[in-house]
């Protein structure tokens, strides 16, 4: 493995532990909040007052569920970030995988349709995306010179 894919795997690996990162916080507001502040924290586009309502109890578990979900994201691919550190071929599709697929969901319910603001959500995306391209052009790299 060149010089260059080396760096390139170390950079995904940061943008992953950023994406990780900012994806835990995410999911430890959500949990403290009730699910007007839940929504707000999500649909940062969207005016607070237009989201706060009485919520039945059974769509604070839902919000929490969505909140655990980008809790344990984050943590996977905290962890990932640091095994595609370490050039492991296999963390490079799993990372990829939890962070691509939860981004995936994310662009199409919720930023297209302008729910939230460019920073910081949209640029996670391009955070998670640049990641998956940096990494998956090592992989190829290094499976076609095996």
């Amino acid at each position: 493995m060149g010089d260059a894919q080396i760096n390139a795997l170390k950079i995904a690996a940061i943008l992953w532990v950023i994406w990780g990162l900012v994806h835990l916080l995410a999911g430890v507001i959500v949990l403290m909040s009730d699910a007007s502040g839940g929504f707000s924290a999500i649909a940062d586009a969207v005016d607070a007052e237009a989201l706060t309502a009485e919520y039945h109890p059974a769509v604070g578990g839902i919000l929490n569920q969505h909140g655990w979900n980008l809790g344990w994201f984050g943590i996977a691919t905290i962890i990932g970030g640091v095994f595609v550190w370490r050039r492991n071929m296999t963390a490079i599709w799993v990372t990829g995988m939890v962070g691509g697929l939860a981004d995936v969901g994310y662009l199409l319910f919720v930023d297209l349709p302008g729910y939230v603001n460019f920073f910081p959500g949209t640029i996670m995306t391009f955070v998670s995306g640049s990641a998956i391209l940096l990494s998956f052009w090592v992989w190829l790299s290094h499976r076609s010179s095996e």
